[in-house]
């Protein structure tokens, strides 16, 4: 778990305090208190994303303890759903220590905190459903490294986690709409900021699309796998 905070902490303490100093207020607030809204999103996804390919793989290869589980009475869909809520369990302990690094340091009441939990797992839940997308169709572990490098790493940068999005040129401000980290911030930093919550809906829409459909598409595709 500590190895997921890790990343969002040295963003929030490096990027916060170098260029906070030049930047000053973004939307009214300092920029490091914009930046931990985001660090504590980017923090849930880093967590459900890695135990999803890496943790859940190694379950389902080198371990075999989905052979051994199917042979009670769990269904393939049964074994998906738990992986994906245990990624979203360490997805909201991720969030939540981000976010209490945030309310030590006063940048967020922990109250508003305590309302961002169930967004943050629900983000969890997201990013582990799509982890369990690419864990389905990765031949090895080698191939994880294209899913972090090539859409991790941009959904970070395209989803206002690090800057606005309204900062973007408008083609990127377009994809961001579509990007479920983008949900998940839109959700979390108003309320870490105390800043009213708009269009609430649609983004708790979104995040449940992202967690539905993979969900069914990764299960198909591992029952075609394993059954292979």
């Amino acid at each position: 778990l500590l190895g997921h905070l890790a990343e969002p902490l040295i963003y929030l303490f490096g990027l916060g305090a170098g260029l906070g100093v030049m930047v000053g207020r973004v939307g009214g607030v300092s920029y490091t208190a914009f930046l931990a809204a985001g660090m504590v999103a980017t923090s849930a996804m880093t967590a459900a994303t890695f135990e999803t390919i890496y943790a859940a793989f190694g379950r389902m290869e080198g371990q075999r303890t989905w052979e051994a589980m199917l042979y009670t009475q769990l269904r393939l869909g049964d074994i998906v759903l738990g992986e994906m809520a245990w990624a979203a369990t360490k997805a909201a302990l991720a969030g939540a220590g981000i976010g209490m690094v945030a309310a030590v340091l006063g940048y967020t009441q922990w109250l508003s905190l305590l309302y961002a939990l169930p967004v943050i797992a629900l983000t969890g839940l997201a990013f582990a459903s799509l982890g369990m997308v690419v864990t389905a169709l990765a031949p090895s572990y080698d191939y994880f490294i294209f899913y972090q490098t090539l859409v991790i790493t941009p959904i970070l940068f395209l989803s206002g986690a690090v800057f606005p999005v309204d900062q973007l040129p408008i083609v990127f401000q377009t994809a961001a709409r579509f990007l479920p980290l983008s949900h998940s911030i839109d959700l979390i930093r108003p309320i870490m900021l105390g800043h009213p919550v708009v269009d609430v809906c649609l983004h708790v829409g979104a995040l449940c699309i992202y967690i539905v459909i993979p969900f069914f598409l990764s299960t198909a595709l591992l029952r075609r796998r394993l059954l292979r």
